[in-house]
């Protein structure tokens, strides 16, 4: 069964947690120095948040599955949606080893589709989409095979080659 995840950005990482434990009626599941989650069944989300790194708000959201199978079924899906996939692959990242792609949609929100598949004791890499382009373009037939092209964000509307899938 899969879970919608939403990552946001605070500037205050103390008084979010009290107040998205009261909100949810819910202790967080994971609680760090820098990171908190909370994994609910009602809704059935994974939310999550760390300390601002950049604008407090949204950070990202995705798709969390429980097996290979739906995870290959929504890799699928992002394939079929348009733009460029950075199949991240095996990582490290808020405190769980995982399998993951991403994508960047019209809007310049970041979209992740992950299956976890153990703890961390370290916070672990935070993927940079927008370093996966060249400037103002989108990937050329150069682009190494396994890398792609995201849409920078504030590009992402003018990144029509993106949006046509270059190559990947």
């Amino acid at each position: 069964m899969k879970r919608l995840h939403i990552h946001v950005s605070v500037d205050d990482l103390a008084s979010s947690i009290r107040f998205y434990t009261t909100l949810f009626a819910a202790e967080p599941t994971v609680e760090k120095p820098d990171y908190a989650k909370w994994m609910l069944d009602d809704p059935r989300v994974n939310f999550a948040i760390t300390p601002r790194r950049g604008d407090a708000g949204l950070d990202h959201v995705g798709i969390q599955v429980e097996t290979m199978d739906e995870l290959n079924e929504v890799f699928g899906r992002l394939r079929q949606a348009g733009g460029q996939v950075l199949e991240q692959g095996t990582t490290t990242c808020c405190y769980a080893k995982s399998e993951k792609s991403w994508i960047v949609d019209p809007q310049g929100l970041m979209w992740e589709a992950f299956l976890t598949t153990g703890e961390s004791t370290v916070y672990g890499d935070r993927v940079d989409l927008a370093s996966h382009t060249s400037g103002d373009t989108c990937c050329t037939q150069e682009t190494p095979q396994g890398v792609c092209c995201a849409p920078k964000p504030e590009l992402a509307r003018d990144a029509p080659c993106c949006e046509q899938g270059a190559a990947a």
